[in-house]
This record gives structure tokens, sequence and C-alpha cells, in this order.
């Protein structure tokens, strides 16, 4: 894709006893090579939802400066003045050089989330739809659905 992408999917861990760290992501990435540039959304499985960004190829992915939900993931609980939330949509919006997070906890029209990150992410990119479970020995699942991709800006929903 180029220019503006709005990117949205309803998210659901059918095993309730899987693994809390899993993610199901909704990525914006330069390339397909494992250490692109890239920026990214996750909803865990034990309910944290995540904006991080991979700043230039070859560098670690950096967690945006807060996240919402999630008690009881693996290193501790998150801390007591972060929002506990139980997401049931999240989406991605990259509008020229700014990426940021949306959320939609109780089926309400989905919102922005906090600040953007800001990432030049040259066109043409890809955009897409992933899932990670941290534990290659053991067979997990997230399901996403009413996935929406836009070549468009403000078209989150």
């Amino acid at each position: 894709m180029s220019g503006d992408v709005s990117l949205a999917a309803d998210i659901a861990f059918p095993d309730p006893n899987g693994f809390g760290d899993r993610k199901a992501v909704l990525v914006i990435r330069q390339d397909l090579e494992d250490d692109s540039k890239e920026a990214l959304v996750a909803l865990h499985g034990a309910g944290m939802i995540q904006l991080a960004q991979r700043p230039a190829k070859g560098l670690r992915v950096k967690d945006m400066e807060y996240r919402i939900g999630g008690r009881g993931l693996p290193g501790g609980a998150s801390p007591d003045s972060l929002v506990t939330v139980t997401a049931r949509r999240i989406g991605i919006e990259k509008q020229g050089d700014s990426i940021a997070l949306f959320v939609s906890t109780e089926g309400e029209p989905m919102h922005q989330f906090g600040p953007p990150i800001h990432l030049h992410i040259d066109g043409p990119f890809y955009a897409g739809i992933g899932f990670c479970s941290h534990l290659p020995d053991k067979s997990d699942t997230a399901t996403l659905s009413n996935v929406i991709l836009e070549n468009s800006a403000g078209k989150v929903r």
C-alpha cells in the first residue's frame, strides 16, 4: 500500500487458558523482512493493549509509553495507574507519519486511545494481521474477524 491507511478488527481468544502474552496484531511494515521498520497494535491474551514500533530496520521493537489492561502478565502486573479494559475491537491508523491506536471496549464507535507515534514509512509498504504465541511448542489460537482495511485515514471503524 501507499499513503494513509486504516485497519481494524474484532479479536477474540477462544481458549481462555491460553498463554496470557499471546498477541493478535494489526501491523504496518516497510517490508516483509523479520526485522523490518514497523508500527503495530496488539491485543494480548490477558487483555493488555499495546502500541509499538520498530523505528528502524534491525532495531528492537519499542512499546508506546503506555499500556492499558493486562493483570498478571509475565513479569508482574501492570501498574495501578494504568486503565484496565477489555477490548473487543482494535485498530491502527497511519496518517502521514502519525500512527495511532484506536479502541472499542464495549461496542461503542472506535476512538483514538492515547497519543500517536511518529514513524516515517516509505510507500509502498505492507499492512496486515498477525499472531504471536511466544510458546513455539504449544498450539494457540486467536480469531480476527470483521477486518476492515481502507487506503485512507479516518476510516477506522
